[in-house]
């Protein structure tokens, strides 16, 4: 399972690397940021990151339980009930239940104040009705925790309640999303008259932006640093590609090859220099400049890949589509520069915000 797993191989080895994720549950490897009162281990920042860079140093197989750990489980620690902190976050902790998001849809991608998914109370449920699209995971989760509507007369904001609802019930559909991959690491989810019990709601009713807002804080926390190692491990096998064609006097690509390495430790500095802030639990502009950088930096990769492969890069590594790693991180990158917040967003949420140029026209 060494390396395998990660972004545009997540269908591989899937029930291994389930298994894989219970064992580092059984061992105290899961929620390693956690406060101890709620099962974790209360590592300090500096720590978490040592960890996540090490187990990419180590590639270790992509997690199935990002979703879980990364994102619901601190958003959970942050807002949630004692209730619903019994009740979640130790299958999470124990690597026995799978996690997905439920934000965006068509007409709500970086705009999650759009959602229009509706949520209505039954006596001592909530009624789902609506699309979720780009649910990672989905097919494969237990549990969603999505964003709806559930005021239809608020200001958009102001009517968003973040609920937690169970996957595998009559009432929700999920139509699998093939990717240039050939994978389908994305799903279309689609709530008709699904049902999820009323204290499920994470926050107050109608409270849920706040909410949402912390999760993707979370989601550009501390596991950055181990990504820019994952980054690395995906050059040193371009380099590995260099050498075995006999490429290195080739003066262009050497330098390309110079700059992608000069990236990946300003990708470095960028996250450090981000650290306090995330310790302190602020959402800062410096999270948009880094997630703009590296996506774009990631997707430079798939193309420094394409070039130092040369015409072999257009032929299946074997039939009838199976890709050899670097041409899954080609086709895979395109992507890096729109989910998260596109790259046009993130150009927006630093003029506005940090540089206080005027707002968009809407």
């Amino acid at each position: 399972m060494r390396g395998r797993g990660g972004p545009g191989d997540e269908h591989e080895l899937f029930d291994e690397r389930a298994a894989w994720e219970r064992a580092l549950g059984e061992a105290g490897w899961i929620g390693v940021g956690w406060p101890r009162e709620y099962g974790g281990r209360g590592l300090a920042l500096t720590q978490q990151v040592i960890f996540y860079e090490e187990y990419a140093r180590a590639q270790g197989p992509g997690r199935v339980g990002i979703v879980g750990e990364g994102l619901l489980g601190p958003t959970i620690v942050q807002f949630g009930t004692d209730d619903q902190k019994r009740r979640f976050l130790p299958g999470i902790l124990a690597g026995t239940e799978i996690w997905c998001q439920g934000y965006s849809e068509p007409n709500a991608g970086s705009d999650l104040a759009n959602v229009a998914t509706r949520a209505e109370p039954d006596g001592d449920e909530w009624v789902l009705h609506g699309q979720k699209v780009w649910t990672s995971l989905a097919h494969w989760a237990d549990w969603c925790f999505a964003l709806c509507r559930t005021d239809r007369d608020a200001p958009p904001h102001r009517g968003i309640s973040y609920l937690l609802v169970p996957m595998r019930q009559p009432g929700i559909e999920i139509r699998p999303i093939a990717q240039l991959t050939g994978t389908s690491e994305f799903s279309e989810v689609f709530f008709d008259g699904a049902r999820t019990p009323i204290e499920n709601v994470v926050g107050d009713v109608n409270g849920g932006w706040k909410v949402a807002m912390g999760t993707l804080a979370f989601e550009r926390g501390a596991s950055t640093l181990g990504q820019q190692l994952s980054f690395e491990n995906e050059l040193t096998e371009i380099l590995d590609v260099v050498r075995k064609r006999g490429r290195g006097d080739d003066p262009i690509l050497r330098q390309r090859l110079a700059d992608a390495w000069i990236r990946l430790r300003i990708m470095r500095l960028n996250a450090l220099r981000a650290l306090p802030a995330l310790e302190r639990g602020e959402m800062t502009p410096l999270t948009s400049v880094h997630k703009l950088y590296w996506a774009s930096l990631h997707r430079g990769f798939g193309e420094l890949a394409m070039t130092v492969l040369g015409p072999d890069a257009a032929i299946a590594d074997a039939l009838p589509y199976e890709l050899s790693p670097l041409q899954r991180v080609f086709l895979y990158s395109r992507a890096d520069t729109i989910y998260g917040g596109s790259n046009q967003i993130q150009r927006n949420v630093i003029g506005e915000r940090a540089l206080g140029l005027p707002k968009e026209p809407r």
